[in-house]
């Protein structure tokens, strides 16, 4: 598909927020008086991640096997971590329940379920919700449409943003400085050979999606699927809060196709903006 083409539909006329990066795991120690707090948190990251043995969270947290065996019998005990048969470690049960009342206490989910029902551009599409955390999106909502994409989306799901259509429209409000910190570190492995090559290739990405208003994963998360995503923004500033993507099969789109997507995409996620108080530029008609 050809480069995403320039448009009359600008971002908002902000300038980018800066922010803290959110990598609990590579972030310098937090001085706190609860150690074993933030030890059980590294633990559950790293169990997100995928189930490990005792010796693979040692490696990846640097708490002594000592201290994490003790820890992870706790975390078992209290259902926060299951024993797998083969003897790892994964998430447990419980934290379903805290999930289920993040959700259930953030109104942005019911928003974004009301505006895209109300909305007849994407009612047979996939489309997802979600928000940055760090380097990566995790997936708030999603409605997974009938298409056969190869992939199903899920709640609570968790991709390397560079490679997404709502990561990328998520970065692209931040300060160039914010990117690179929250990116610092080893680049995340590909989801595909079409995924972006390093931060200066992500930086070109992000000034074109805030010059057109949307942004596009084409092929990057998953080959032969093709996505449109824009920012979400509240009252409280130009940092987005969460951004919202609609996916296609990448041999149904061409580029007309697609500028006429990314505008729907950007109007959908102006509409769940207007819900959450934010304050828009008014955009000249087509």
């Amino acid at each position: 598909m050809p480069p995403i083409p320039a448009n009359r539909y600008p971002m908002p006329n902000r300038q980018p927020a800066d922010s803290l990066p959110a990598d609990t795991v590579t972030n310098p120690p937090l001085k706190t008086t609860a150690p074993a707090v933030v030890r059980a948190v590294q633990v559950l990251d790293a169990l997100a991640a995928t189930p490990q043995s005792l010796a693979d969270l040692a490696r990846v947290t640097g708490v002594p096997k000592s201290t994490l065996h003790g820890l992870c019998e706790t975390l078992v005990h209290l259902r926060l971590a299951r024993r797998l048969p083969n003897g790892n470690l994964a998430l447990g049960p419980h934290l379903m329940g805290w999930a289920n009342a993040f959700l259930g206490q953030t109104n942005i989910t019911e928003d974004f379920r009301e505006v895209w029902e109300d909305s007849p551009a994407f009612a047979e599409e996939t489309v997802t919700l979600s928000v940055l955390d760090g380097a990566d999106v995790v997936y708030l909502a999603c409605h997974n449409g009938n298409r056969p994409l190869g992939v199903t989306f899920r709640i609570g799901m968790r991709l390397p943003a560079p490679y997404t259509a709502t990561g990328k429209a998520m970065l692209s409000t931040l300060a160039p400085d914010d990117v690179r910190a929250r990116l610092a570190g080893d680049w995340p492995p590909p989801l595909t050979r079409s995924g972006v090559a390093d931060v200066g290739a992500l930086m070109e990405e992000l000034e074109a999606v805030r010059r057109v208003g949307y942004s596009t994963d084409n092929g990057q998360m998953r080959e032969g699927m093709i996505c449109f995503g824009a920012p979400v923004f509240d009252a409280s500033g130009p940092q987005a809060v969460a951004g919202v993507a609609v996916s296609y099969l990448t041999h149904d789109i061409d580029a007309r196709t697609g500028q006429r997507i990314g505008e729907q995409v950007r109007e959908l996620a102006d509409q769940l903006s207007a819900r959450l108080g934010a304050t828009l530029p008014a955009r000249p008609a087509c």
